[in-house]
């Protein structure tokens, strides 16, 4: 395994993350139906230690608490707490009431001192927040980050998914006010959903700002030819939205790629997300046994500029995409 800095700070993460939206109780009202229970997302936590990836992503709203819940007790069965780097998220519905969602200041404190305690630890090394909060005014966010920070609760603030004008006002109102500025961003981004290259990950880039994308095999359509099924695809409602003719030649340009080299489709799709300098560590979702294994080995895989560019040429822009 490889270790990088997250964007310009001190902090060394494995080049690959481990996604944990797809572990938590699929029962729980608003869980994804193809989530893992605990016992058999175990084997996963283990395989990734294993295979030295130590970056570990939850949110608390994912299966509503019980991601968080399953993480932290991996933590504590397959490492050390000191050895993983733990990130989680805030922005989304947890429960009614004022402090159940969003980012105003009273969110911020309470959702931060739940997730604490559904991950069983005293600190979150990278708190996000799962994207922008048009209702709250951002030095009010901004400020309560900022004192979870120096209160000892979170080590790094990150953001997600957004437009770059709306990040731009989030760091400026930091930078204002004194306070602790984002250090990386969490977007999608892979071959089928390019939209953030020009604003939001060109500004990451002067900003020092490191990328952690998510979905970097397009929601698995990426991993095997078009027209195939998963069980998540036949489920989800935004993996559904990936069967597009738009992508489709996209789809079957990496297999095409992937079938000269004899290697698997996931190989290429990764490969070329990490050939981006801006991406510290890409965000794998892993629900079968060799979905990681797979994800290391592309690490040794490099593309020449003719193969990147006959994946690319097929891509069409289609807005912003965020799911």
């Amino acid at each position: 395994m490889e270790y990088v800095r997250l964007g310009a700070t001190g902090l060394k993460v494995s080049r690959l993350a481990l996604g944990c939206m797809s572990y938590g109780d699929p029962a729980v009202p608003g869980a994804h139906p193809w989530a893992l229970t605990e016992d058999k997302a175990g084997p996963f936590f283990r395989q990734a230690v294993d295979l030295g990836i130590t970056f570990w992503d939850t949110a608390n709203v994912y299966q509503a608490g019980t991601s968080e819940e399953i993480t932290g007790r991996a933590i504590r069965e397959f490492s050390r707490r000191e050895d993983i780097v733990l990130a989680t998220k805030v922005r989304g519905r947890m429960h009614d009431g004022p402090g159940g969602e969003g980012l105003s200041r009273k969110a911020v404190l309470e959702q931060v001192d739940a997730s604490l305690t559904r991950l069983g630890t005293d600190y979150i090394d990278l708190y996000q927040i799962h994207r922008f909060d048009d209702d709250t005014p951002v030095e009010e966010t901004m400020e309560a980050l900022h004192d979870i920070v120096k209160a000892g609760k979170v080590r790094y603030l990150g953001a997600s998914s957004m437009y770059a004008w709306q990040f731009a006002k989030l760091q400026h109102a930091a930078g204002l006010g004194g306070w602790t500025r984002f250090v990386s961003m969490q977007n999608q981004y892979n071959l089928l959903r390019r939209q953030d290259e020009p604003e939001l990950m060109a500004m990451c880039g002067d900003m020092g700002v490191g990328l952690v994308p998510y979905s970097p095999n397009g929601k698995g359509r990426l991993a095997r030819p078009a027209g195939e099924q998963s069980a998540r695809s036949r489920t989800d409602h935004v993996v559904r939205s990936f069967d597009s003719p738009r992508d489709e030649p996209v789809i079957n340009a990496v297999q095409q790629v992937a079938e000269s080299r004899g290697v698997p489709m996931a190989h290429i799709a990764l490969a070329w997300v990490l050939r981006n300098p801006l991406v510290c560590a890409p965000i794998l979702g892993a629900t079968r046994p060799h979905h990681l294994q797979q994800a290391v080995e592309a690490l040794d895989l490099s593309l020449s500029d003719d193969e990147a560019a006959a994946l690319e040429s097929p891509y069409v822009n289609a807005g912003p995409s965020w799911f």
